[in-house]
C-alpha cells in the first residue's frame, strides 16, 4: 500500500488463547482426550503444546464467565520485527498495546493490535524453549497432535479480508469464486503449507476453528475411537473426512465450551515462490467435501466470540453484499449449491450466493 510502512515477516500462526468457562472440564478435553502437553499450569490457566514444539506453547486456556477467543499469536522472523508490527498497524490506524516479556507466560516482548478485521492479534519473536518431543514415542498416545497449523476466521468481507493479508506478505494457496469473481473463502498461507488463516464470509470477527496438524490419518480415527470408548462422541462435530479445498483428511471436535477445534493431516507444499493458486468454482460441491458428505447445521451457524485489547466482546457486522439464492457458503467455503438452480439446502452461515 501506498505510504504504507513496510509489514513485519511472519513466520507462522504460532498460538491461540481461548478463554474456557471450566478449566477442569477444558483440561480433559484438550489433556486427556487430545493428549496436548501441559507446558505451565497455575491458578486460571494452562499452557498447553503438541509433541513436535519446541516453543513454551501453542494454546493458552484460561479462565473466564464466558467461551470467547481472546487471540490469536504470530511470530514474526526477528525480535526488531516486533516494533515493525507496532509501526505499521499504528500506520494503518489500529489500535496496538506494547506488552513487556512475560505479559503471557512463556512469551517474550510483543505488540498486540485490534487489526482491522476485529481481531486482537499479538505479535512476537522471543519465546521461552521447552522440550521438544518428536521423537519421545513412550509419551506419545496413539492420537498424538504434532502442531499448531492454522486458524479459521469469520469475516463480513473476504475480498477486503484477503487484500489485508496479502499487504502482510501472505500468499493465497485455494480460493472459491463464482463467474463473477465474487470471493467466497481464501487459504492464505507464511509457511509453506496450505494455511496459516483461512477467511470465510460470514457474521464477524469470529472464529470458526483453531487447526492442529496431525502426522498420520491413524491418529485422527483414534481420537474418535478415544471419544466413542468414552461415550463422548457428542464432541465429534464433523468427519472424519477429506477436504476437496487443502486435500486435507480432517476431523472437527467441539470442546466442552462449544470452542472449535480441527485435527488435520495430508495438505500439500507451497513453499515455491511461483505456487500457483487453486481456484474452486463455488458450483463445485467437491470443494465442500471430496466424498460427498453433508456438513451438520452447526457448521454454518455457530463460532467463537471475539474479544477486544480490554477484554471485551466485539460486535458482529454482517456482510453487505447479497448473491443469488442459489448458494449457501458456510466456513472453509463449504456449502450447497442447489443443482436446479433453486434455493440450496445447505445451511447458512456466511454469504448467501
Amino acid at each position: 500500500m501506498s505510504g504504507t510502512p513496510a509489514p513485519p515477516d511472519i513466520i507462522r500462526a504460532a498460538y491461540a488463547e481461548l478463554t474456557v468457562t471450566d478449566l477442569a472440564a477444558a483440561r480433559w478435553f484438550y489433556v486427556d482426550v487430545l493428549g496436548l502437553v501441559v507446558t505451565a499450569e497455575e491458578p486460571g490457566a494452562l499452557y498447553l503444546r503438541a509433541f513436535e514444539e519446541y516453543l513454551h506453547h501453542s494454546l493458552v486456556l484460561r479462565a473466564g464467565e464466558s467461551p470467547a477467543l481472546v487471540r490469536l499469536g504470530y511470530r514474526v522472523r526477528a525480535p526488531e520485527q516486533v516494533a515493525v508490527a507496532e509501526t505499521y498497524f499504528r500506520a494503518l490506524g489500529a489500535r496496538t498495546e506494547r506488552v513487556a516479556a512475560g505479559a503471557t507466560r512463556g512469551i517474550g516482548e510483543a505488540v498486540r493490535v485490534e487489526d482491522p478485521l476485529g481481531f486482537t492479534v499479538e505479535f512476537f519473536y522471543g519465546a521461552t524453549h521447552v522440550d521438544r518431543f518428536t521423537q519421545a514415542y513412550h509419551l506419545h498416545g496413539a492420537n498424538a497432535i504434532a502442531r499448531i497449523d492454522h486458524f479459521n476466521v469469520l469475516v463480513p468481507d473476504v475480498r477486503a479480508a484477503t487484500a489485508y493479508y496479502r499487504d502482510l506478505g501472505f500468499g493465497v494457496s485455494e480460493k472459491i469464486e463464482d463467474d463473477e469473481e465474487h470471493l467466497y473463502a481464501a487459504w492464505l498461507y507464511r509457511k509453506p503449507t496450505v494455511h496459516d488463516i483461512a477467511l470465510t464470509g460470514g457474521d464477524g470477527p469470529r472464529l470458526h476453528h483453531v487447526a492442529f496438524a496431525a502426522n498420520e490419518r491413524h491418529q485422527i480415527l483414534h481420537t474418535c475411537d478415544v471419544l466413542g470408548s468414552l461415550r463422548a462422541e457428542q464432541h465429534i462435530e464433523r468427519g472424519p473426512g477429506r477436504h476437496g479445498v487443502s486435500n486435507a483428511f480432517y476431523l472437527y471436535l467441539r470442546d466442552p465450551d462449544g470452542h472449535r477445534i480441527e485435527i488435520y493431516t495430508s495438505d500439500y507444499y507451497t513453499g515455491d515462490p511461483d505456487n500457483p493458486t487453486v481456484r474452486w468454482d463455488v458450483h463445485d460441491n467437491r470443494r465442500r467435501s471430496f466424498w460427498g458428505h453433508e456438513v451438520v447445521p452447526s457448521w454454518y451457524s455457530e463460532g467463537s466470540t471475539v474479544l477486544d485489547l480490554n477484554g471485551r466482546p466485539r460486535p458482529l457486522t454482517a456482510p453487505t453484499e447479497q448473491r443469488e439464492a442459489s448458494v449457501t457458503i458456510g466456513a472453509d467455503g463449504f456449502g450447497e449449491v442447489a443443482s436446479d438452480g433453486g434455493p440450496g439446502t445447505g445451511f447458512k452461515l456466511g454469504h448467501q450466493s
